[in-house]
């Protein structure tokens, strides 16, 4: 593998598990599929299935605050069988579209305010945001007798899992709704949303783009090569609940994963990735992610778009920040449209 894998070796996300190397962009799929086995078996579980069927229930509709003409609409999703009901949020700008469609899983952490909202519709996006922790409880428990596991107490995937299958389920609205444009979908999540963000953006191909901020461990960044002050495996299986129980095998052993977080971002491909990353957040490992950034490549120029892979690093810590939306803006409008960017999204702050 090419540039920063030379000197930091990752497992080969082009090399199949009997010694087989991708050459060609045709046997990737296949690589794809054996590598999504290995991952999902080892650290998240297997997701649970998609729904037989879905209803839509019209909740509220009205306006955002301050805003004037722009819809404001909840919904009510439930997925059968097992009758599973959570809610969903969708902002629309003036007009109707179709418009393009940001999926936020953070509304539990009301980390998606009004200026953000206001800010993609201002700039022609609709956004859709829901409560992941309506999916799986985000808390410290054995019980798993909440959310999806009701309806599927017998799976191996833990709550990153299930929350992923709560962004799969606001896409399945998606492509309901006339006014917004099924083709032109990303997702995007803050810390262990972010976690939670890139595990759907690599679990289903109707999403366009994928958008990880500062997911740090388990997300975008590095298990083998973190930052000195950051999140290690030792560290995020302390809250084995998000994982499957298997990844806590590897904990003093990463150098025998036979993947690393690279190896996920890589099952996006070719679909766009953008990791949004802020310097000093060094517990998310700003660093490692850009390991994982340039690792992943390989796979993209493989398949010729490497055009579609990002990174784009802040000053500041630990927050997911209307200006941090206005990269995934800007990289969305180069995806979706083939607008020019004005900025660089291949940066490595630590090149000499």
């Amino acid at each position: 593998m090419a540039g920063i894998s030379r000197q930091f070796p990752l497992p080969d996300p082009l090399l199949f598990a009997d010694g087989r190397r991708v050459t060609t962009p045709s046997a990737w799929p296949a690589r794809r599929a054996e590598l999504l086995q290995a991952i999902l078996d080892i650290q998240y579980g297997q997701l649970p299935p998609a729904p037989e069927r879905m209803t839509v229930y019209l909740l509220h509709a009205s306006e955002l605050p301050g805003v004037p003409d722009t819809p404001l609409i909840h919904y009510r999703l439930t997925t059968y069988p097992g009758k599973f009901s959570f809610t969903v949020s969708l902002v629309t700008p003036p007009g109707t579209g179709p418009f393009p469609l940001v999926i936020d899983g953070d509304g539990c952490w009301r980390i998606i305010t009004d200026e953000i909202l206001a800010l993609a519709v201002r700039r022609g996006y609709a956004v859709a945001f829901f409560n992941r922790v309506e999916l799986a409880p985000d808390a410290f428990r054995s019980e798993r007798d909440d959310g999806l596991y009701t309806v599927y107490p017998e799976g191996d995937y833990g709550a990153l899992a299930a929350w992923a299958w709560g962004y799969h389920r606001v896409v399945d609205l998606a492509k309901q709704l006339d006014c917004i444009d099924g083709d032109r979908i990303a997702v995007t999540g803050h810390s262990r949303g972010g976690k939670a963000a890139l595990l759907a953006g690599a679990t289903d191909e109707r999403i366009a783009l994928t958008v990880p901020n500062n997911s740090g461990c388990g997300g975008a960044g590095c298990y083998r090569y973190p930052d000195e002050d950051g999140e290690r495996l030792e560290d995020v299986i302390r809250f084995p609940y998000w994982f499957s129980p298997r990844l806590r095998d590897y904990a003093g052993r990463v150098a025998e994963l036979p993947f690393d977080q690279h190896s996920v971002k890589a099952l996006v491909a070719p679909r766009a990735l953008l990791s949004t990353e802020a310097l000093g957040d060094l517990w998310a490992s700003p660093h490692g992610t850009r390991l994982t950034h340039e690792a992943a490549k390989a796979v993209y120029r493989l398949l010729g778009t490497e055009h579609r892979i990002g990174i784009a690093f802040r000053e500041g810590s630990h927050a997911h920040l209307p200006r941090d939306w206005d990269v995934l803006l800007d990289f969305a409008d180069m995806q979706f449209d083939g607008k020019p960017a004005a900025r660089d999204f291949d940066v490595d702050p630590w090149a000499l």
